[in-house]
């Protein structure tokens, strides 16, 4: 028994190693920027180049997060389908207390499920949405030098589920996202990459994500589909 110990505890301890190991040469500091015209119009940009006219009219998107997550988003009458293993809510995203939950089919009042609703829609829809929000409310802009290009720094100070938060998006000579970097609450290390590369040009016209490479693992947006 004292040597299983002895090796759970030397196993546990070249864990540790590794992760601080992971930790000290992926960590960066969060970037300073300058806000103004400069930035703005490299946000403008980056809306030209994904179709912002086209997305700002699409009427119905679907996808899914990780094949765990699904959704159906009525973005004109500001309502989604949230489903995820028993459970499906029809989110009101501008009044969540109309919203209705069920399990297993049937009609329940359960805060922590529509919560949760709430929860997988702000995180899931950044992932396929994002660019579209940089001049929403409570949203700085900063342009940033990037391995001596021009890069756009976005940080959250208000909404959504972790305010907050930054991004760097990295962008093509067309002002396409190629990737951004993440300063972000749930995760340790700042600055940790996720490519922005897997685009589809929808029904709608609308240019969204299918998935994103990370040096974690995938993110996988399923069958993404925009339509009127």
């Amino acid at each position: 028994m004292k040597k299983l110990f002895k090796i759970l505890g030397i196993l546990l301890l070249i864990g540790a190693i590794v992760l601080a190991i992971f930790y000290f040469r992926n960590n960066e500091n969060l970037p300073k920027g300058e806000q103004g015209p400069k930035a703005d119009a490299l946000a403008t940009k980056m809306l030209k180049a994904l179709n912002y006219e086209a997305y700002k009219n699409t009427r119905f998107i679907e996808w899914s997060f990780r094949g765990k997550h699904f959704y159906k988003w009525n973005k004109k009458e500001d309502i989604v389908e949230v489903s995820w293993d028993v459970n499906k809510v029809t989110l009101y995203t501008k009044e969540p207390e109309k919203s209705i939950v069920l399990v297993d089919g049937k009609k329940v009042k359960n805060k922590e499920i529509l919560q949760k609703a709430i929860d997988y829609f702000n995180n899931d829809s950044f992932w396929l949405i994002a660019p579209y929000k940089v001049f929403e409310n409570g949203i700085e802009r900063r342009i940033v030098q990037y391995k001596g290009k021009d890069a756009l720094l976005v940080t959250y100070t208000t909404g959504g589920s972790t305010p907050g938060d930054s991004y760097l998006w990295v962008l093509d000579e067309n002002g396409k996202p190629t990737s951004y970097k993440m300063w972000v609450s749930i995760i340790p290390t700042g600055g940790m990459e996720a490519t922005w590369s897997d685009w589809v040009t929808t029904e709608s016209g609308a240019i969204l994500p299918t998935k994103h490479e990370m040096p974690v693992g995938t993110l996988d947006m399923g069958d993404v589909k925009a339509y009127n």
